[in-house]
């Protein structure tokens, strides 16, 4: 639900984005800066007192839809579009880690806070659906991010604090994305698995690599280290385990261990 803040904030974005157009009537001197009212309402397919409402910090309930239409017309960046649609509360339909309902099953979600080590929930996506307060703290830039931005796919391959987090950050990508290509595999039906692929193959030159090796590998247990900017090296023994009411979504845990000479 928006905040009066984040309303009086998209109305003001909105209007210092129309004021930064440009008119299609180049040389025809104006009175106001940028698109009337009139000329982006038109652009966008939308009422001009909608947009007016939107700009004055009012009450709106726009769809996801007549948002889209809208920062198109606005010409926004990928950065100001996703800043639209957070102020807005809503998601972005050309967003593939938008969520989509996946909510953890309580199977998952019970544990997963009963656990005083690191946990959190995967649904179909691997966008990360539940966590507790130690997975927070290991994961570092992922999980205090906006919901779009804590799939685990996607942090991997485009956040540099992963590269920083994962000691042996290649060789873990390249497994962790194989094992993703098993679960893609059984979730062919999912749009949004689909999606995650093809933004991610435009915006990572490893991920494309790496998925263009066909590499296929089932989820397994094993050692995991990571390189904590305040806690320093750390290391887990990995367990990944299906909930029985929804197997499509897992619970991965870390069970702290000795550190052990590299």
């Amino acid at each position: 639900m928006q905040t009066d803040e984040q309303r009086m904030l998209l109305g003001a974005f909105v209007r210092a984005r129309r004021e930064g157009l440009r008119p299609e009537e180049p040389g025809r001197r104006r009175r106001t800066p940028g698109l009337r009212r009139e000329e982006l309402a038109d652009r966008a397919g939308i009422s001009v007192t909608w947009l007016s409402w939107i700009e004055q910090g009012r009450t709106v309930r726009a769809s996801s839809e007549a948002l889209a239409r809208l920062a198109a017309a606005l010409r926004l960046t990928r950065a100001e579009r996703l800043y639209l649609f957070e102020l807005a509360g809503r998601h972005d339909p050309d967003n593939p880690f938008a969520g989509g309902g996946s909510d953890a099953p309580a199977s998952i979600r019970v544990l997963v806070e009963a656990l005083p080590h690191p946990a959190y929930g995967l649904d179909p996506a691997w966008n990360i659906c539940c966590w507790n307060a130690a997975a927070a703290r290991l994961l570092v830039g992922l999980l205090d991010r906006a919901e779009g931005h804590r799939n685990l796919l996607r942090y991997v391959f485009t956040d540099a604090a992963a590269r920083q987090l994962l000691p042996d950050w290649e060789a873990r990508a390249s497994r962790i994305l194989a094992e993703f290509r098993t679960d893609y595999g059984r979730n062919l039906a999912d749009p949004r698995a689909r999606a995650i692929v093809t933004w991610l193959t435009g915006e990572s030159e490893p991920f494309r690599r790496a998925w263009d090796a066909q590499s296929v590998a089932e989820r397994e247990g094993g050692r995991r280290r990571f390189d904590h900017p305040e806690d320093g090296r750390l290391c887990f023994r990995q367990h990944t385990l299906l909930a029985a009411d929804r197997p499509d979504f897992k619970l991965v845990a870390l069970e702290p261990m000795a550190r052990q000479p590299d």
